[in-house]
């Protein structure tokens, strides 16, 4: 995988994991203070670990990929064109389809690995303390799902342009448009609302895995795929 011939996905997954070990612990001594604090006991009984820890860390995760995950994107196509290497990739005897699959699925190993690093911390609170697994299972299972959406975005901005920057700037405007709209709304009563790609994350945050969500994140990721291989398709025969 060229993600590890460059110091990118050391980088990439030095500070990612670095970052979200900071806030899990942030979070966690946040939930220790509430316990120990004296002026806190009428309102001890309201919180646990999966709320107070577990809910906010996973909020926090959906974050730091929105502004991780461009980065990791935004030279798998636009690179090709900047090293002239995608006139080899257009004339090999591979479909576009499978170039655009096989670089999506690149990038979605390296995004898994991850969640592997960010998990360690989870699975040591499971051990340690009684968070709800259910929480963790679905928690996960809804990052995985956001951020594979946000590589298949991410490797349509890279097709569009052979300037990794430019790249980057356009997956991160357009994450952010689908992160911002109808953030404010509510998925089930509006239409804007279903729009935001954040208000779709929630129910898995909160244990509840919904199929209207599953349908979004897939139905997201098969039009970003979808749009990159129209564009490659459209400069195979330029």
């Amino acid at each position: 995988m060229s993600y590890f011939v460059s110091p990118i996905a050391y980088i990439v997954l030095l500070v990612f994991t670095v970052l979200s070990g900071v806030f899990f612990f942030i979070y966690l001594e946040g939930f220790a203070q509430v316990q120990f604090d004296t002026r806190a006991q009428l309102f001890q009984q309201s919180f646990s670990l999966t709320e107070f820890v577990l809910q906010p860390y996973f909020g926090t995760i959906s974050v730091l990929l929105l502004l991780i995950i461009p980065m990791l994107t935004m030279r798998l196509l636009s690179e090709e064109k900047k090293q002239h290497t995608s006139e080899l990739l257009f004339t090999s005897p591979i479909t576009v389809i499978n170039i655009v699959l096989g670089k999506y699925l690149a990038a979605l190993a390296l995004f898994i690995l991850m969640l592997l690093f960010s998990s360690i911390f989870v699975i040591v609170l499971y051990l340690k303390g009684n968070p709800d697994p259910g929480v963790i299972l679905s928690g996960f299972m809804g990052l995985f799902l956001i951020g594979a959406s946000f590589l298949a975005v991410g490797l349509f901005a890279s097709s569009l342009s052979q300037n990794q920057i430019v790249s980057a700037v356009i997956s991160f405007g357009l994450l952010l448009l689908f992160w911002i709209i109808g953030a404010s709304s509510d998925a089930e009563t509006s239409v804007v609302g279903y729009l935001s790609i954040i208000n779709h994350l929630d129910n898995f945050i909160k244990g509840v895995v919904e199929v209207k969500d599953l349908v979004y994140y897939i139905s997201f990721i098969f039009i970003g795929l979808f749009l990159t291989h129209i564009v490659l398709d459209s400069q195979r025969w330029r």
